[in-house]
Order: structure tokens, then C-alpha cells, then sequence
């Protein structure tokens, strides 16, 4: 929910931290049958997909009670079992204040939905992705310490201009991230687990690769923005996760400066590699 290159102040109706009132009482009938359509549709697919983090966050929250969740009545249980809470914003925020939110862990989530006839893509974030997406995995203290560490991390690499490359980790952890489990792979990426398309995709498709995950090299590989990822970096374990970020990027960054980017498809042989993909949904859309 960050947007760089934003120099004015907060819109008209938001406070100087660019939250507003989420507005739940006025939320239509339609929208919240938006919602539950898309909530329906995800819970009955992610069962042995998405991670048992995910799950048990989606289940504590409740998030289905009512349409669209209220954001004073989810933050009680948020607050109890992490200590975070969700916060309206108006859409996307400047990059200082989203790190700022997420280091004091607040997640800032946009408070509109999606139409339905735009259940399958949406340019911009909404309350479905923010929420059904994001929020379930900060009920586990894990990953609710990687989100305020990164947070953290943020406000310092704003510092150093090093933005690029700590955008890189967000996208495939926090949105497009997979989990190594005894079962095999499961989701735990809010942009996978948001969306019905890329929740089979993620884990069946032969076309994108899937490698362990190492942080330097998440940090040097761009991604795609406007379609379906041609790489998946496994973690793991959320501790994993955690212990590889807790460390001075410094030297990280010092490093990568040095260093040029990896093409987004390209395995080296460094590389943990778990699935070698065909590329083929790649090339068959950049041949359209």
C-alpha cells in the first residue's frame, strides 16, 4: 500500500498519518455481497494451498461474519494475539508513512472494494486484498515481528536510497511469497492468496520457477507488476524469514550496489532450485 514520489500532504478528510474512518456503517448491500462472493470463493480453494498460518489468522478473525470485516471489531482480537492493528487509508500512501505504520505495527489497508465485475483484477489494492489477504498472517507472532521489522528496515533504506531492492522483498514475501512445508509448498503471499487465479497458479503451473529463497538474491531479481509472477521464492520457515531480515542490511546493500540485477527468469547455479519452469505462460503472453 506504499506509492513513492508523493511530496504533497495527506488528502482532504485524512489525518496527518493519511488514516481516515474506514465508514463501515456505510458500506451498500452490494458490496458486502462483493466481498463474501470473493471470500466464498477463496476459502473454498485455499484449504491445503494456502499455509496453516494463514489459516487459523483467517479463522481467529472471523472475517466472514458479516460482509466486510469491521475494522473495530477484528482489531480486538489483532491487538490480543500480536499486538497489531488495522487502520483505514484513503489508498495508496507515500512510502515514509506506510514503513512508519508498519513499524509501529499498523497494517494500512484501503477501506473501498472492488466491483463485481472486477473480482478476478484490480489495479489498485482494495479492502479484499488488504484485509483477506494480509491481515490473517499478523495473528502469528512470526510473521507479525517480520512485518514490523521490515517496517523498520524501510524507514532506513528510504535513508540510503536503497528502496528498489527492499521492494523486491516485500513483493515476494509479503505478496507473492511460498512456504516450504511437509506437505510441500503453500501460500502465504497476500497478492496469491487474494487472488483465485494465481492461488493455482502459484503451486501448479509448470511455467514459473519456484526457488529456496536466499536474500540477496530476492533483492537483486525485479519481478512482474501486472501479471502472474515467472518466479516463486520459497522460504523455509517464518523464523527463517525473520532471523534473514533481523541482520544490518549495511553491508547487504553496500553489496548489492556492486551488484547488477538478475533477470527475473534466469536460475544461477547458486540457486536452491525446486521447480525449473517451462516459462511458457511467460512467453505465450509477450508473443500476444
Amino acid at each position: 500500500m506504499s506509492a513513492d514520489g508523493f511530496n504533497q500532504g495527506p488528502p482532504p478528510g485524512a489525518r496527518a498519518d493519511w488514516t481516515i474512518d474506514q465508514g463501515w456503517a456505510g458500506y451498500s448491500d452490494a458490496e458486502h455481497q462483493v466481498w463474501m462472493t470473493l471470500y466464498e470463493r477463496q476459502t473454498r480453494l485455499l484449504p491445503d494451498r494456502a499455509c496453516d498460518q494463514f489459516l487459523q489468522g483467517l479463522e481467529a478473525l472471523d472475517l466472514h461474519r458479516s460482509g466486510i470485516p469491521d475494522f473495530e471489531r477484528i482489531n480486538v482480537e489483532l491487538l490480543r494475539l500480536t499486538g497489531w492493528s488495522v487502520v483505514a487509508v484513503p489508498g495508496l500512501v507515500p512510502d515514509e508513512v506506510f514503513f512508519d505504520h508498519l513499524a509501529n505495527r499498523r497494517f494500512p489497508a484501503g477501506q473501498f472494494i472492488r466491483k463485481p465485475e472486477e473480482l478476478d483484477y484490480l489495479q489498485e489494492p482494495d479492502i479484499f486484498h488488504d484485509v483477506f489477504g494480509h491481515v490473517p498472517m499478523l495473528t502469528d507472532p512470526v510473521f507479525a515481528d517480520y512485518m514490523q521489522a521490515y517496517g523498520r528496515g524501510g524507514l532506513r533504506a528510504l535513508q540510503r536510497g536503497q528502496l528498489a531492492n527492499l521492494a523486491r522483498l516485500y513483493w515476494y514475501t509479503v505478496e507473492f511469497g511460498l512456504l516450504q512445508t511437509p506437505q510441500g509448498a503453500r501460500i502465504y503471499g497476500a497478492g496469491i492468496v487474494s487472488s483465485w487465479a494465481e492461488s493455482i497458479f502459484a503451486l501448479d503451473d509448470p511455467s514459473p520457477n519456484r526457488l529456496g529463497f536466499d536474500l540477496e538474491r530476492v533483492m537483486r531479481t525485479p519481478y512482474r507488476i501486472d501479471d502472474f509472477q515467472q518466479v516463486y521464492f520459497v522460504i523455509p520457515s517464518l523464523q527463517d524469514l525473520l532471523d534473514a531480515t533481523l541482520q544490518d542490511f549495511a553491508a547487504i546493500y553496500e553489496r548489492l550496489e556492486r551488484s547488477g540485477d538478475i533477470p527475473i527468469a534466469a536460475i544461477l547455479p547458486t540457486d536452491l532450485v525446486l521447480t525449473r519452469g517451462t516459462q511458457a505462460y511467460a512467453a505465450k503472453r509477450a508473443a500476444q
